[in-house]
């Protein structure tokens, strides 16, 4: 598990006593944000007749769009600026875990989203903008969303409680199918490299070698797969809650 450990590079300040490091996490989150930055600033140029990298910025801006569209409607637009950054962080930062970084001597990626805290902060941040557009928009009448439309008084003592916890769970819910997704494949590579070294100078060496290499090959395409599903996951469960506080009544 050495590969999912979060280590100081370097002290920054106190806080209550507690010293306040800068982590190999919190430095391959900026590689990751650092890369968006770049990707999006290199297709924002406008061009009347695009290029790749324009077409590339466009055709994620789009899908997006059409997402929250066909989720939330006309309204899903305000949304976009969110819910695409959301998704190309997640992408992004998924990706960058998965680079082969490790061949450069002392580089070794890490991957952020393979912590429950990363994929919490960005869950409850979508959580809280559920809660700020719910009652924003409708205020207590928000509380509607856990009264199903013409269900029977005894059966609402049980049944809003049942919705309330469910409501609850989602922020949870969210942040750790993204942290089990990501954690799970790269356990996955590293038993498999595992094999690969321990089946050494012994008469194993080859067909054990051989069989972990090509599996290993076959799940880090699994992998990159897998990466832009989670992220895409992440987007869609989020702009499914929003629907809910936007929409009451589909709800019902």
């Amino acid at each position: 598990m050495h590969q999912f450990e979060v280590q100081s590079i370097a002290d920054m300040f106190n806080v209550g006593g507690h010293q306040i490091a800068f982590t190999n996490s919190a430095l391959w989150l900026i590689a990751a944000a650092a890369l968006l930055w770049v990707f999006m600033l290199g297709g924002m140029k406008r061009q009347v007749v695009p290029g790749r990298w324009q077409m590339a910025v466009e055709g994620f801006t789009g899908f997006i769009d059409k997402l929250l569209e066909a989720n939330i409607g006309k309204e899903g637009r305000k949304f976009l600026p969110y819910v695409f950054s959301l998704f190309m962080f997640i992408l992004f930062a998924n990706i960058v875990g998965l680079l082969p970084l490790g061949l450069i001597p002392g580089v070794h990626p890490f991957t952020a989203t393979s912590h429950f805290t990363v994929t919490g902060v960005l869950a409850i941040l979508s959580f809280s903008i559920v809660l700020i557009v719910g009652f924003g928009k409708h205020g207590l009448r928000f509380f509607k969303l856990f009264v199903p439309h013409g269900t029977p008084i005894p059966v609402l003592l049980l049944v809003v409680p049942i919705e309330m916890v469910s409501f609850m769970v989602r922020p949870f819910s969210l942040a750790l199918r993204l942290f089990v997704a990501m954690t799970a494949g790269h356990i996955l590579l590293k038993v498999l490299a595992g094999f690969i070294i321990m089946s050494g100078p012994t008469g194993w060496a080859i067909p054990v070698g051989a069989a972990s290499f090509a599996l290993m090959i076959g799940v880090s395409a699994l992998e990159l797969l897998v990466a832009g599903v989670q992220a895409y996951v992440f987007a869609l469960l989020t702009s499914l809650y929003i629907n809910d506080a936007v929409h009451l009544h589909e709800h019902h």
